[in-house]
């Protein structure tokens, strides 16, 4: 009989919303560590796995890579990470996001105009195809 704190994959999955197969390759990965299993050889999670998937999940929402949140989580074990690490690479990932969006500004420009250009007619000439070709 599993105890409150106690859940299998499934649940874990469910209450966190991270794919079966994620969870194991966060596992294998070393980001979650491995749970315990029980005599059927399941895997059995606990309060513990829950938060630190929550947190694995919600950074990989706000766009940290794998390795960013490995780092970020040295401070949730307690190690030399300091609150002003964290904040450096909040700010330095902030700045690639800004250059993110300004690139993908740019594009939807691009893309905008090659679509003005282009009458939807069922001619072969397209000029969006022409562009693509042009490779520039």
């Amino acid at each position: 009989m599993l105890r409150a704190a106690q859940f299998p994959i499934g649940a874990l999955s469910a209450a966190t919303g991270v794919n079966i197969e994620t969870i194991r390759y966060y596992e294998k990965i070393g980001l979650m560590p491995a749970p315990p299993r029980n005599e059927g050889r399941q895997r059995i999670y606990d309060a513990g796995h829950l938060k630190r998937l929550t947190f694995v999940r919600r950074g990989r929402e706000l766009g940290f890579s794998l390795d960013q949140i490995r780092e970020l989580l040295g401070l949730v074990r307690g190690h030399d990470l300091t609150c002003g690490d964290v904040k450096t690479m909040t700010d330095t990932h902030v700045t690639d996001i800004r250059r993110k969006v300004k690139d993908l500004k740019k594009l939807e420009r691009v893309l905008t105009q090659l679509s003005a250009q282009c009458g939807g007619d069922a001619v072969p000439d397209c000029p969006i195809l022409d562009a693509l070709s042009k490779g520039s």
